[in-house]
């Protein structure tokens, strides 16, 4: 668990499928995710999703985002491989009800701490928004991360042809900004 002033890192609870389903059956929330987000969002993906998260994988960890005892979202770290091997990517969302109260500026500082402080091999952590995503893109510069590249017409959402950005955060910019 970690935690913050404002919210909690935590592992998931079946417990949270109800809570989830509702607040991630939002078409807003799911048109800045990858496809794999489904949308319409039922209380079996919603209990399909914690099941995985609550599997035990060196390749991926899974948190809630925790306010006042309630999941509000979830973020994650996937462990690259082979050349990539010291890289994280993270990915997150959070529900609609709690945008622009930092609370995932919060997460993101959370989880950007527990994988540099856990995981001493890591150089790069990144994430990789829609360019139209600004409230994304606002929360990841405010925990610290840079804006890298713009990637031209690389991903199709709703079948509309986009940009994304990747945002990283190297050890040593991490490092410097602890001091």
């Amino acid at each position: 668990m970690m935690d913050s002033e404002k919210i909690v890192l935590r592992e998931w609870n079946l417990s949270d499928a109800p809570g989830v389903a509702e607040y991630a059956n939002n078409p807003r929330i799911a048109s800045q995710l990858r496809d794999g987000f489904p949308h319409p969002y039922t209380i079996r993906d919603a209990n399909n999703f914690i099941q995985s998260a609550l599997v035990k994988d060196a390749s991926a960890r899974l948190f809630a985002i925790d306010l006042n005892g309630e999941a509000i979202g979830s973020i994650g770290a996937m462990f690259k491989e082979d050349i990539y091997r010291l890289n994280v990517e993270i990915g997150y969302w959070l529900a609609e009800d709690f945008w622009g109260r930092g609370i995932a500026t919060s997460a993101i500082s959370l989880i950007t701490r527990w994988i540099f402080e856990n995981n001493n091999d890591i150089e790069r952590i990144y994430a990789e928004p829609f360019a139209d995503n600004h409230g994304s893109c606002r929360a990841l510069e405010k925990a610290g991360y840079t804006h890298e590249a713009t990637f031209k017409h690389n991903v199709i959402k709703n079948g509309i042809i986009k940009n994304s950005l990747i945002y990283s955060l190297l050890r040593s910019a991490y490092l410097k900004n602890l001091s």
